[in-house]
């Protein structure tokens, strides 16, 4: 959500991006995250949590 705000997009979709990433961070094993922004954006948009690498 962070990302989002600092980037400039609006509330809703900074808590859209944040959502989907924390989704698709428990899809990876580890502490740190390892999908893409892209991955967050295709999630928030609203596409499958299948990832796709």
């Amino acid at each position: 959500m962070i990302f989002g705000l600092l980037g400039g997009r609006p509330v809703d979709e900074a808590l859209g991006l944040g959502v989907a990433h924390g989704a698709l961070a428990m899809t990876t094993p580890g502490d740190a995250s390892m999908v893409t922004l892209q991955e967050v954006e295709r999630l928030a948009a609203g596409a499958s949590a299948r990832i796709v690498r």
